[in-house]
């Protein structure tokens, strides 16, 4: 499903990548509750790329366990970017990982406004080696599953485009 975004062979070539320079990556995931790391950790050998990410799924988890300001939640609410690159940030900290992906949205079918609609999902990639981030407000079609597994594998794909332009440094 959704294999011309991000399909198997990139997932593998994407671990190779961080296992030949010996990083890590971490996750902090709210609408796609936890599917980016089951992703990652689907393919043998993950423990090496991998130690933890966090489904951040409310805000109490968001502001307590990535450091997220409550008031940034409230002036921009929880699905923006300013939002996501807090989670970065909190996720690289929390986890001494050398790459984060944060992802917060609404997956629907409920909770879409229309400045939020259903399928807005806010995507964002970081380094903490060169503190590089890359937010992206994103809208998929579909349902609820559709959803969360578009915006799975855009996360991985841009995650795994940020790791080879920086190969080609």
């Amino acid at each position: 499903m959704f294999d011309y975004i991000f399909d198997s062979n990139d997932l593998i070539t994407l671990q190779q990548i961080l296992k030949e320079r010996n990083e890590t990556i971490t996750t902090a995931e709210s609408c796609t509750g936890g599917m980016i790391a089951h992703m990652i950790t689907s393919v043998s050998g993950a423990s090496d790329i991998f130690h933890g990410g966090l489904i951040s799924y409310s805000n109490e988890v968001k502001e307590k366990e990535l450091n997220v300001s409550k008031d940034t939640m409230i002036k921009f609410g929880v699905v923006s970017e300013e939002v996501v690159s807090e989670m970065l940030d909190g996720a690289i900290s929390k986890f001494e990982a050398d790459y984060a992906i944060a992802v917060s949205g609404v997956a629907g079918p409920t909770g879409g406004t229309k400045d939020k609609p259903v399928g807005m999902v806010v995507i964002g990639i970081s380094s903490k080696k060169t503190g590089e981030k890359e937010v992206e407000v994103c809208r998929f079609d579909g349902d609820r599953k559709s959803i969360q597994t578009q915006a799975t594998k855009e996360s991985l794909k841009k995650i795994f485009k940020f790791l080879q332009k920086t190969l080609d440094k």
